[in-house]
C-alpha cells in the first residue's frame, strides 16, 4: 500500500508538471462540435426552439467568430436548425426533485445537449465565409482591477471579495472551450492596480506563465450609477497587435460573457471583437 501511495504521488507531481509546462489544454472534434442550451421539457415546440439555440452556440463555439450571428443568412439556417443535429440528449436539471402535483415534465428545465457531425458544420460555416478554429485553445491568465465606489481590489486566486466574479469568469469559458487562470497575490508583487493599468501586454504576457497562462487577458471593471452596470475595459495582445474591446452597463456576469466572446474572436483570427 505504501508503495502504491508513493507510485500515485509521484504520477500526481508528473501531471501537475505537465499542466503547468504546458497551458494549452487539449481540445477534441467531440468537445468542439457539440453545444448546450435550457429548454422548458421535451416537447416539439421547445426542442426547435433549442435546436435554432444550439445552432447559434455551434457555429461560434467551432468558428470563434461571434459575429456570424449578425449574417442576414442565419435566419434562413435557424428555420431548419434541426437538420443538422446528428444526435441530441437531455438532462433534468431538476433531476432528484419529485414533480408536483401541478406540475408536468414540459414545465422542467433540461439542459439540451446537441451532437453535430464535423463535416455538416464546417459546410455551414463555409455557406457563411467562415471555418473552423480547431486545434488546442489556450489558458488565459486573468490580470484584472475591479472598482465599485470605495471598493477596489485586483482580482487573485485567494482573495475572498471577488469569489464571486472567479465563479463567474469560469462559467463564461465555457461554451467556447477556454480555460482561464488567475494569478496568487504573491505572483502580483509590483502589480498593483495603478500598475496593472499601465502594463503592457509583454510584461503582462509574461506574468502569465509564471501563472499556468499561455497568454493574458487584462481588464478592468468599474461599477458605473449612471450606466446602472459595469463599465469592462479588455485588452489581449495577439500576432503583434493589442486588441482592446469595451461594454457598458452590464452585468459582472456579461461582463465576463464579453471578455471571452472578445478573446475568442481574437485568438481564432476573426479579429476585432
Amino acid at each position: 500500500m505504501a508503495r502504491f501511495l508513493r507510485l500515485a504521488l509521484v504520477a500526481i507531481g508528473l501531471i501537475g508538471r505537465c499542466l503547468a509546462a504546458h497551458p494549452v489544454l487539449a481540445t477534441t472534434l467531440d468537445e468542439i462540435y457539440q453545444s448546450q442550451t435550457i429548454v422548458t421539457g421535451q416537447g416539439e415546440e421547445n426542442r426547435q426552439t433549442g435546436f435554432r439555440d444550439c445552432l447559434d452556440r455551434v457555429l461560434v463555439r467551432v468558428s470563434g467568430d461571434q459575429r456570424l450571428l449578425d449574417k442576414p443568412e442565419i435566419a434562413d439556417l435557424r428555420d431548419k436548425a434541426g437538420s443538422f443535429v446528428d444526435a441530441f440528449r437531455y438532462h433534468d436539471r431538476l433531476e432528484g426533485i419529485p414533480i408536483h402535483d401541478e406540475q408536468g415534465t414540459h414545465d422542467r428545465p433540461h439542459d439540451l445537449t446537441c451532437f453535430y457531425k464535423p463535416d455538416v458544420i464546417d459546410k455551414v460555416l463555409a455557406s457563411l465565409g467562415s471555418r473552423p478554429w480547431l486545434g488546442d485553445r489556450p489558458t488565459l491568465a486573468v490580470f484584472l482591477v475591479a472598482e465599485q465606489g470605495a471598493r477596489h481590489f485586483v482580482l487573485s486566486a485567494e482573495e475572498q471579495r471577488s469569489e464571486t466574479m472567479r465563479e463567474s469568469f469560469v462559467n463564461a469559458t465555457g461554451p467556447m472551450l477556454i480555460h482561464v487562470a488567475f494569478p496568487k497575490a504573491a505572483q502580483l508583487a509590483g502589480l498593483g492596480e495603478k500598475a496593472l493599468r499601465a502594463a503592457d501586454m509583454a510584461r503582462l504576457d509574461r506574468q502569465a506563465k509564471q501563472v499556468g497562462g499561455a497568454q493574458a487577458l487584462a481588464g478592468s471593471i468599474v461599477w458605473s450609477d449612471k450606466e446602472l452596470g459595469w463599465i469592462a475595459d479588455w485588452r489581449l495582445a495577439d500576432r503583434g497587435r493589442t486588441y482592446r474591446w469595451q461594454a457598458r452597463g452590464v452585468s459582472f456576469d456579461e461582463a465576463f460573457r464579453v471578455a471571452i466572446r472578445g478573446a475568442v474572436q481574437i485568438l481564432s483570427g476573426n479579429g476585432q471583437p
